[in-house]
């Protein structure tokens, strides 16, 4: 059991660091370079799938980091991951969710214009991923 949650919660938080960073590396630069039309037009067509997908990746993965608690036991290293990976769910919830339900009502006026701040959560989040991955990959090596 120990084995499967923990190439399940790899996984997951692989996917989760990956995409992340994808959207860091390649879409926001886009974004950014878009006139603000075409970024709604766009953020609507890219975040299309996202939307389905991640967010139970993000649960199911720390659903798993809990449950590896349970069966394997607390360590320092798998708390910390799954604090990190906590963030993530709530950075996304909290901050990135509710600007994307912003732009896609289509009442998100130019002026207004939510960029810079959904960079800034996305960035949060990043580092969050990026961070549970390391201490979550390094927990499976010196464990």
């Amino acid at each position: 059991m120990r084995e499967l949650l923990t190439v399940l919660v790899l996984l997951g938080s692989g996917v989760t660091a990956g995409v992340m960073s994808c959207v860091a590396l390649s879409l926001i630069p886009a974004f950014r370079a878009l006139p603000y039309e075409e970024y709604v037009t766009s953020h609507i067509l890219f975040g299309r799938h996202f939307d389905k997908v991640m967010p139970p990746i993000v649960v199911g993965t720390v659903l798993g980091m809990t449950a590896l608690l349970v069966v394997a036991g607390p360590a320092p290293l798998n708390v910390g991951a799954l604090a990190c990976q906590c963030t993530v769910s709530l950075v996304s919830q909290f901050g990135n969710v509710p600007i994307n339900r912003w732009v896609k009502s289509g009442r998100c006026p130019a002026e207004k214009d939510p960029r810079a701040a959904w960079r800034r959560w996305h960035f949060a989040r990043l580092a969050a991923s990026l961070a549970a991955l390391l201490l979550f990959s390094i927990w499976v090596v010196i464990g």
